[in-house]
């Protein structure tokens, strides 16, 4: 019997995105499913009756949410291109980025543009930022996850994307090149990926939301 692999999500959120270049890079077959984030389907609600959010998978019946979960979940499920590292170390270093990613990075920078680029909130979101930039310099990786895209370059599908997108659709500067040129390279290589371009929204449907903030 094969999988029956449902994503509901919502195409232009960067955690919905993160599923589905997991699902793309294991080469797994799935329905996509567009939620309505103001008129949510009553199997969302279903799935995820506790945070009624996207993403959530539904592998044969069985639903799984939040984003970092499923892309654990899909990482153990479904062998081939890994996502975590096997090396315990190195998993559990991985685990702390993406945590950071999400707990600091992400607000930091999400505050910064919804001030229209206010000097203060973008002083801080660069300090978070800066963490981030240092880990690729320091170890000289292509990628978070090093040769290949990991667990934590998902993550920050956010910064690759949702950073730029925001800049031009606000006309603010939250990335320079020149103070995060690793940061700039690492976004350059991870968009370009096969699998990650097929599994991130259209810049310009990105553009467009940041448009009615």
């Amino acid at each position: 019997m094969s999988d029956i692999v449902k994503l509901y999500a919502f195409r232009g959120s960067p955690y919905s995105c993160r599923p589905e270049i997991a699902l793309k890079l294991k080469g797994v077959k799935y329905e996509f499913i567009q939620e309505d984030l103001k008129n949510k389907s009553a199997d969302l609600i279903k799935y995820n009756p506790v945070n009624k959010k996207v993403p959530v998978l539904v592998h044969n019946g069985n639903p799984i949410s939040e984003s970092v979960v499923i892309l654990e979940y899909i990482d153990e499920v479904w062998k081939g291109v890994p996502i975590l590292p096997q090396d315990a170390y190195e998993k559990a270093q991985a685990r702390f980025w993406a945590r950071f990613v999400d707990d600091k990075c992400i607000p930091a920078v999400f505050k910064a543009m919804v001030s229209r680029g206010e000097e203060q909130a973008v002083a801080e979101a660069h300090v978070q930022m800066q963490f981030l930039e240092n880990e690729l310099k320091a170890e000289g990786k292509k990628f978070f996850g090093g040769d290949n895209v990991g667990l934590v370059d998902i993550c920050a599908s956010y910064m690759a994307l949702w950073v730029g997108a925001a800049e031009e659709a606000l006309g603010i500067k939250l990335m320079p090149k020149d103070k995060f040129p690793k940061l700039i390279e690492w976004s350059d290589n991870y968009i370009n990926c096969p699998a990650v371009k097929d599994g991130l929204p259209p810049r310009e449907t990105v553009v467009g939301i940041y448009k009615t903030l």
